[in-house]
């Protein structure tokens, strides 16, 4: 395993762990989306490099600090 699987499945399980935390509404189900894409960058990242899905990464990121309420 790459250090880049490790990475992005920390950031999916605090993202998981943040959604099931959260009450029902719009952001929880947004919340669960952002784990998801990080479960599947690390997914990929276990068998290739993968720098062409650092924009994924980037989108996913702006996703999680817009549930978070920064800017």
């Amino acid at each position: 395993m790459s250090d880049a699987y490790d990475y992005y499945m920390s950031h999916a399980i605090m993202a998981v762990r943040k959604a099931r935390a959260m009450p029902s509404s719009p952001w929880k189900r947004k919340q669960r989306t952002v784990a998801r894409v990080y479960h599947l960058l690390a997914k990929e990242s276990a068998y290739a490099p993968n720098v062409h899905h650092l924009n994924d990464f980037r989108a996913a990121k702006r996703l999680q600090r817009q549930i978070d309420g920064l800017p």
